[in-house]
């Protein structure tokens, strides 16, 4: 009997696989807004097909969802995976878009 999975078990699923998808660290200004609070500048510094790290001194605990908004896209939305008191790392609701992911990175390398 074929076990059905909920779309969240499936994301879950998904992003685990794509932590194998290279990860590319890099340096790009954005606005990172925890749900219930206001927006603020912050630098991600790591991107990937599933999720990002920004610098963030923040009291942010896992499971907060929140926005990130880079440069020329409406906001993205994410989870909190973990925080060690200067970064925090998120998942992305949605797969980012392998298109998306690299024109992010063309434009940081001009």
């Amino acid at each position: 009997m074929a076990m059905l999975l909920k779309s969240h078990d499936a994301y879950s699923i998904a992003a685990q696989e794509d932590r194998s998808a290279q990860r590319y660290p890099l340096a790009i200004s954005a606005m990172l807004r925890p749900s219930g609070s206001s927006g603020f500048q912050t630098l991600v510094t790591d991107l990937s097909l599933s999720g990002f790290a920004v610098r963030a001194i923040t009291q942010m605990h896992p499971g907060t969802l929140c926005w990130l908004t880079l440069p020329g896209l409406s906001g993205l939305q994410a989870e909190i995976v973990w925080n060690d008191g200067n970064t925090v790392g998120c998942a992305f609701a949605t797969l980012l878009n392998q298109a998306v992911l690299n024109s992010i990175i063309d434009r940081q390398a001009l």
